[in-house]
Order: C-alpha cells, then sequence, then structure tokens
C-alpha cells in the first residue's frame, strides 16, 4: 500500500518550487495533493501536470496571510474530500535589505505570509484534525531558522518564529495525536533564492559567482544546493511518521551548512 494512500495534503504556495515538488511527490505515493496559491492559473497548471501523470491533486485558492481566504480555502479542500491529514505551511516570499532602509511595509508583509500564514492554516486545519484524532503539521523553515544573515531581518525572525510555534502546537496537539514538525532547508535553486542573486551582488559589490560560492554555500560540505527532493524527503518524513516519537523536532536539510 502507497506511504499515504487516499490522504489529503493541504500544501500552501505550492504552485511552483519546494511546494510543488511535495505535492508532486506526495501524490507519487497515493496522497491526494491540495495545491494552495495565490495564483489560482498557477496552481490549476500544477495540479493538471500531475494528475496528467496518473496523480491526484486539485487547486485551491489562498491568501494564506488572509484568515478569510484561509478559512475559505480549507472549507473548499473539506468539500472536495472531507478530510485534512497533512498540512505543510510553505508559502513564503524573500525580501533582502540593510535593517537602516528596510520599509516596515516589507517587513509587516513578510511577516504576515510566513508567520501569520503559518499560524492562521494552523488554525484552520487543526479544529479537523482534531476531531479526525489525526493529523501532521510540517512548517517550512529554514536554516534562518537556527542561523542569522545580513539582509535578512524580518525572514529570520520568522523562521525563528516557525520553532516556537511549532513546539506549542506539538504539545497542545499531541492529546489529539496530531503532530507538528519543522524542516529547515539551506539555498534551494528556487526563484526565491534565483532572485536574490543579483540583488546580493550590487549590495555587497561582488559578482553573482561570488555571492553563491562565498556567501550561499560557502559553509556546506560538498559546495552544492539543497535539492527539491532533499526538501520533499524530509517534508515526507514527518508526514509519515506513525507516532508522536518526533513532534516538536526540526530538522536541517542544507549539506552541512547548519549542523544541529
Amino acid at each position: 500500500m502507497p506511504r499515504f494512500d487516499g490522504q489529503v495534503a493541504l500544501i500552501t504556495g505550492a504552485a511552483s518550487g519546494i511546494g510543488r515538488r511535495i505535492a508532486e511527490r506526495f501524490a507519487a505515493e497515493g496522497g491526494i495533493a491540495a495545491i494552495a496559491d495565490l495564483r489560482l492559473d498557477a496552481a490549476t497548471a500544477a495540479a493538471e501536470a500531475i494528475t496528467a501523470r496518473g496523480g491526484s491533486a486539485f487547486a485551491v485558492a489562498m491568501d494564506v496571510a488572509d484568515e478569510a481566504s484561509v478559512d475559505q480555502g480549507v472549507a473548499d479542500v473539506l468539500a472536495k474530500h472531507g478530510r485534512i491529514d497533512v498540512l505543510v505551511a510553505n508559502a513564503g516570499i524573500q525580501i533582502v535589505s540593510p535593517i537602516v532602509d528596510f520599509p516596515f511595509a516589507d517587513w509587516k508583509r513578510l511577516m504576515a505570509i510566513h508567520l501569520d500564514g503559518a499560524f492562521l492554516t494552523t488554525k484552520a486545519c487543526l479544529k479537523h484534525m482534531y476531531a479526525a484524532k489525526r493529523g501532521s503539521i510540517v512548517y517550512m523553515g529554514s536554516v534562518h531558522s537556527k542561523e542569522a544573515s545580513k539582509l535578512k531581518a524580518p525572514y529570520v525572525a520568522a523562521k525563528h518564529g516557525i520553532l516556537g510555534l511549532c513546539k506549542v502546537v506539538a504539545k497542545e496537539a499531541a492529546e489529539f495525536n496530531v503532530r507538528a514538525n519543522v524542516v529547515c532547508p539551506g539555498f534551494v535553486m528556487t526563484p526565491l533564492v534565483a532572485k536574490q542573486i543579483p540583488e546580493q551582488a550590487q549590495t555587497f559589490g561582488i559578482t553573482e559567482d561570488q555571492v553563491v560560492k562565498t556567501i550561499m554555500l560557502k559553509d556546506t560540505v560538498d559546495g552544492e544546493f539543497t535539492t527539491l527532493d532533499d526538501v520533499a524527503d524530509a517534508v515526507l518524513f514527518f508526514a509519515g511518521a506513525q507516532t508522536n516519537a518526533l513532534t516538536g523536532q526540526s530538522l536541517v536539510v542544507s549539506h552541512g551548512w547548519c549542523m544541529d
């Protein structure tokens, strides 16, 4: 029997990048991937691609920073399949700037998507997981949940906050057999990361190649980017756990950049 046979996973920010790969992998192992994204057309295209390969997926419109949108998206998933077994809170953005120049509006926007989004999707899903007496919540953290880098104040603050939220959920939800974990990737070559390379090159006055070698990958053991499958492996590991033994724990996936 496939590992996630018939289970439903709500994956936010899943129209592209890490979220899409998690959705593809979840569906490949028998699950049903609810691809939640602000861009419904892109989410629909991702779901159709999975379906064309024999998997099961569907698109859900969702702005994770808006409570009404989150609640409606969760209701749409439940109306279609009647269950949510896994929540992968993955949606995120990146904005880089020195603190002294960081617009407060950008700070609030980034925090809303990462931290408010994790809270709102958790709140909306937990009541249904509690009723079912089972479930798994996997948050997308970062090495920046453990470490810090210049130019990324709100991102680092939000990703540290995700760890705290996860630990509280793990304690509150244990009696309902619901687990919570955080996956903390290093740099993955997604559009989010690719966008940072020229931005940091300009800020630091170095070449884009130097950004990759001397900033992004300098502390890895092999000079390699973390891959989409590296991250998906860790997410599915937590989502498929059978006991509370690992609830509240985080797993760093960074080619040795951060060893926790």
